[in-house]
């Protein structure tokens, strides 16, 4: 069976240092598991990796998706089998990196098999809520699927959206398509992730790499995402922390401290969820420091890092 190592942590942890210092050493490849990411021209913000970086080892699941075309977690798995897969018959290692988790939860222990996205009925019913109003759209769907409605609020679009389209692709619900069975990896996973013991250092990190991000240049790259593309704050690439609160700035919502502020506490918030996911993981071996004797003294990883040399 195919193997992988997955290298993940709450944010600013320093995955992606410890992937390339990994890299140096080892015939690797890099595939991201991050869901903002994979979004054209969203950069900064995503502390996306710039050219030099993508030079020293191949990269993965970048820059696949415009800013307006939504990306699931099944859009993930699917992308991320194939990426494995061609890695592995390369004669490299996949090094899965990344902290959002309900990507690497889909990939450990499947997602149902679910049809791909189809643009024109997405279109479709992007109509109907823009004439009618998404409340009308979940009342639809708790005609057809009412177990789907019960768990999908009328506000969140981009999972209201894929489940009627999933219905109209397929006349299926999403619901009887869900208990039919899951779409599993295929490979053997080895994961990794890195537990800071300080979160006071961890917070710190945190808004050092936000500060850094607005002295690169976030407020002035969102709003060219604005001009370029039709985004609206509903989209999950606009819902990202810190896109978020810099198009509420841009919309004269806060000001500029106040986004700083609470673009901050934002990401000090997804740490904390990331590490609440972590610790239901039970198979993760755990380390403190982004440190790469650290890693190679897990002997699982030592053991398929052999390999890779």
């Amino acid at each position: 069976m195919t193997q992988a190592l997955v290298i993940t942590g709450p944010t600013a942890s320093g995955k992606s240092a410890l992937a390339y210092a990994l890299a140096d050493r080892f015939n690797v490849e890099i595939v991201s598991v991050d869901s903002a990411q994979v979004y054209t021209d969203m950069d900064i913000g995503t502390a996306k990796p710039d050219q030099a970086q993508q030079a020293l080892v191949p990269h993965h699941l970048l820059d696949i998706r415009a800013p307006t075309d939504p990306y699931t977690a099944f859009d993930f798995c699917q992308d991320a089998r194939r990426a494995i897969d061609a890695v592995q018959s390369r004669g490299r290692l996949p090094v899965l990196v990344g902290g959002t988790m309900l990507y690497l939860k889909a990939l450990r222990d499947g997602i149902a098999d679910l049809p791909e996205a189809d643009s024109m009925i997405r279109h479709e019913i992007l109509e109907i809520a823009e004439s009618q109003g998404w409340p009308f759209l979940h009342d639809a769907l708790r005609r057809i699927d009412p177990v789907a409605a019960a768990r999908i609020k009328p506000s969140d679009r981009q999972r209201l959206q894929r489940a009627m389209e999933v219905y109209r692709l397929t006349g299926q619900t999403l619901t009887a398509l869900q208990a039919k069975g899951q779409l599993g990896i295929g490979a053997s996973l080895t994961e990794v992730a890195i537990m800071p013991e300080s979160r006071a250092q961890l917070h710190h990190q945190i808004e050092v790499r936000f500060d850094d991000m607005l002295d690169r240049g976030l407020v002035a790259e969102v709003e060219q995402l604005r001009a370029k593309y039709a985004l609206h704050d509903a989209l999950p690439a606009m819902k990202a922390v810190g896109y978020r609160q810099a198009w509420q700035f841009l919309e004269g919502d806060l000001g500029f401290d106040v986004m700083r502020e609470k673009a901050i506490i934002a990401t000090r918030q997804l740490a904390k969820r990331q590490f609440t996911w972590l610790r239901s993981f039970e198979t993760v071996k755990k380390i403190s420091t982004a440190s790469l004797d650290a890693l190679l003294k897990i002997e699982p990883v030592a053991n398929i890092l052999i390999k890779a040399s």
